[in-house]
């Protein structure tokens, strides 16, 4: 995947994390006026400070929220889309033109939200957490299935940015859950929730940016070749720690009429700490989990609402994810290895089923399920380091490395090679 954004001005806040809210302390009565050092001192220091750093808060309840937005040029990229999450920061199929543009979302996601972190026993306390991200130059909600759908009717040559996303336009795109948390027992949530394998993702990618990261940029990798799957609307999720290690385990309730992309998913994460080495693994597993895509100025089903409709590919898949960093002094080091494994779906939804974005859904005949009779096997391998020039500058980088197998039906079909490949389907590797 080769990075079309050459330069870009960005202004970004860091993004909020889910930890315990922190009330802020009111200022010192007999001075009147904030501490010198208080993130509330001035504008700047305001904008410059974390959700953590400098908390919003009331109570138990904290509202956060992060902008990133840009001016930027890329070699091969296409106008932005109104309801895509970001620019085409890397080669897409309908890339091909030399643009200035408006480049959101480079560095992270823009996003609002609320948290709330409230004790009501002994150890006990009530959570939850409420996030939607946005364009900021729109201002409106992300929403993947319809940037797709509002390129039904045009060829890739005219088409403007979309993806394929687990965000689908809810107000709480990002995510959406309530649950308990005990100081012994662990944490237990419900709701829309980021599947384990991408909350993992970005701790673990030592560039981690939706525009200069090959994983930041796709979800295939944390969805396991999947992009809508790296969130679950309707998941129960468990974590618990227990001295240097943690244990979590998530498991989704109800299918596609439950505003889910897949019939069903579960995943269990095991990871730990030694001193300064940190690593994660985790195993998915996924039923009839949905890739949604464009008509792309193909023929439309007669009778429907193009701004309504689009394709989707089906498939049963497994994955597995490897990660490990370690902290020398100034330096942190990551490696990270993900496999995916992607079969012919166990149902094949001939009528159709809804998408996760209200009023879009996948029409009779428009469902894909036998893309994998030979199955496909598709891995990544990273490494990079972060070096911290001071308490708020790092640079880092990192190298990216994919690889798929030939999963044709029929042998001896692949020729070519790089962007002349016969085939989507040949095997082959690339790198960023």
């Amino acid at each position: 995947m080769k990075k079309n954004l050459i330069f870009a001005l960005l202004f970004i806040a860091a993004p909020p994390t889910v930890a315990r809210a922190t009330v802020v302390s009111p200022p010192n009565a007999s001075s009147g006026a904030p501490p010198a050092n208080s993130c509330f001192s001035s504008l700047w220091n305001f904008l410059n400070a974390s959700s953590d750093e400098c908390p919003l808060s009331y109570g138990g309840v904290t509202i956060f929220g992060n902008i990133d937005g840009g001016y930027g040029y890329e070699q091969w990229g296409v106008p932005l889309g109104m309801n895509a999450k970001k620019a085409n920061y890397g080669i897409q199929k309908n890339s091909g033109n030399t643009h200035w543009l408006w480049s959101p979302n480079g560095i992270s996601t823009s996003v609002y939200g609320v948290k709330m972190n409230e004790k009501f026993a002994d150890g006990w306390r009530l959570i939850g957490v409420a996030e939607g991200g946005f364009d900021p130059f729109t201002l409106r909600l992300i929403n993947g299935p319809a940037s797709l759908a509002a390129n039904n009717k045009d060829k890739l040559a005219y088409q403007t940015s979309n993806f394929d996303s687990s965000r689908a336009g809810q107000w709480d795109n990002s995510q959406g859950f309530f649950g308990v948390s005990s100081r012994n027992y662990g944490i237990l949530t419900f709701g829309r929730t980021n599947a384990l394998s991408h909350s993992l993702l970005t701790a673990y990618d030592p560039v981690a940016s939706v525009a200069f990261s090959q994983l930041g940029f796709s979800g295939a990798y944390s969805g396991f070749g999947v992009n809508s799957t790296t969130r679950v609307n309707t998941a129960v999720t468990y974590r618990l720690n227990y001295q240097n290690l943690r244990f979590a385990a998530q498991t989704q309730i109800g299918g596609f009429d439950d505003g889910n992309a897949a019939a069903a998913q579960s995943q269990v994460q095991l990871g730990a700490n030694f001193g300064d080495l940190s690593f994660d693994g985790v195993y998915s597993i996924a039923k009839d989990a949905a890739s949604f895509s464009s008509y792309s100025g193909a023929k439309l089903p007669a009778g429907y609402n193009p701004n309504s409709i689009v394709q989707a590919t089906l498939a049963d898949t497994r994955g597995l994810e490897l990660l490990a960093r370690y902290k020398y002094e100034s330096f942190r080091f990551y490696v990270g290895y993900t496999r995916a494994v992607l079969h012919n779906p166990s149902d094949t939804y001939l009528m159709g089923f809804p998408t996760p974005a209200a009023g879009i859904f996948v029409p009779p005949g428009a469902v894909t399920s036998n893309a994998y009779a030979v199955p496909r096997r598709y891995q990544t391998v990273w490494t990079g380091v972060r070096y911290k020039i001071l308490t708020n500058l790092a640079v880092s980088s990192g190298v990216y490395w994919d690889t798929q197998n030939d999963y044709l039906p029929a042998p001896g079909v692949c020729s070519g090679s790089g962007a002349s490949t016969s085939n989507s389907k040949c095997a082959g590797g690339r790198y960023s």
